[in-house]
């Protein structure tokens, strides 16, 4: 499934749904998401940048990241356990750079395909965490919300 959406990312030409009748801006969300996200990420963000982050997220968002998190199902707690959990890992990064490379729209869906680096210190463990990654992530949409996430990386 990952290789299909990288295959429509790079052969596809972009495919926005700009504000229609329902006024929903397609790209415009998909920079704002990223935004938000890459705000959260960042070595000096805090709970305010978090919260605008979930502000994008349904209350019963479902969440996968394979391998970590393989359950996509809706959870009536879902953006409060995402809260948690990047409340756990809030400030661990050290240094955060990330850019958007790539987005795709249709049929109640956003894609969008990022590159990142990082550099940090894991909050339990204490080891240094290094790394380089592409990821790509399908945001499902309900009500101008995401009701879904789904993350691959690599």
């Amino acid at each position: 499934m990952k290789w299909l959406i990288v295959l429509l990312l790079a052969c596809l030409p972009p495919l926005t749904v700009n504000a229609g009748q329902d006024g929903f801006d397609a790209e415009a969300f998909a920079v704002n998401y990223f935004d938000a996200w890459r705000a959260t990420q960042s070595p000096h963000a805090g709970p305010e940048d978090i919260e605008r982050y979930l502000a994008l997220l349904a209350d019963d968002v479902g969440h996968q990241h394979l391998p970590y998190d393989p359950d996509a199902a809706r959870d009536p707690q879902g953006k409060n356990r995402m809260r948690e959990g990047m409340t756990y890992y809030l400030g661990a990064h050290t240094e955060y750079r990330a850019s958007l490379t790539g987005q795709l729209s249709g049929y109640g869906v956003v894609i969008i395909e990022y590159q990142t680096y990082l550099k940090g210190q894991h909050p339990q463990t204490g080891d240094i965490i290094e790394k380089s990654s592409e990821t790509i992530e399908v945001l499902e949409l309900e009500d101008g919300k995401v009701s879904v996430i789904r993350k691959y990386s690599k």
